[in-house]
């Protein structure tokens, strides 16, 4: 016998997803319960018994993000056998995925959060942290190739990984804007040419 009033399940996963791409093309703020519960396919009693609340929900979903979509572009940094080469291949990485397609909205989840939105303050610290972390990232990938004599023991790595995390943030702000993987190639092209070294200057950008 079928229980009377039994909530309909759904499937978790599949509801997390969706609400990672409302969140994602429209940010917290904008993102409604109504916008949410549509996409999910759930009604709002199940979507507090499944994730609590709105922020809650939002924080699960930007953690999906990291480990997912944005660790297919991060990964890359890990790429080649120099720092260099694994550079590049994050800037291409992000210029091939950070252009609207199909589903998935343009622009960098992480990138964009909390940008001009009035946010709760975990939501704000849990995103300055992932954006810390790739900063952190780059900064290790560059330290390594001081310590390996790939650059010069005076090139200024927290420069360095504050001018590539920047270029990267700003090719998210690009995509968002409509531009297309080969602008994207363009600006990341462009980078790779300031490389220190490649003009005569190892220090500085």
């Amino acid at each position: 016998m079928v229980s009377i009033g039994r909530p309909r399940a759904f499937d978790r996963e599949a509801a997390l997803q969706a609400a990672m791409l409302v969140f994602w093309r429209k940010g917290f703020a904008s993102a409604s319960m109504t916008d949410l519960c549509d996409a999910m396919g759930i009604r709002s009693p199940s979507l507090y018994a499944a994730f609590g609340s709105k922020e809650a929900l939002y924080l699960e979903a930007a953690r999906r993000y990291a480990d997912t979509v944005g660790a297919a572009v991060w990964d890359c940094l890990l790429n080649g056998d120099s720092a260099r080469a694994g550079i590049e291949s994050l800037l291409i990485a992000a210029a091939k995925n950070l252009p609207e397609c199909g589903e998935m909205p343009a622009g960098c989840m992480v990138a964009l959060a909390t940008v001009g939105e009035a946010c709760p303050d975990a939501i704000i610290s849990t995103m300055k942290a992932i954006r810390a972390d790739c900063l952190a990232r780059l900064q290790s990938r560059l330290s390594d190739a001081v310590e390996s004599g790939e650059l010069p023991i005076s090139t200024d790595t927290v420069r360095w990984s504050r001018f590539y995390m920047g270029i990267y943030l700003g090719m998210s702000i690009q995509a968002r804007d409509g531009a297309h993987f080969a602008d994207l190639a363009g600006i990341a092209e462009a980078a790779m040419g300031a490389w220190p070294g490649a003009c005569g200057d190892e220090t500085t950008v």
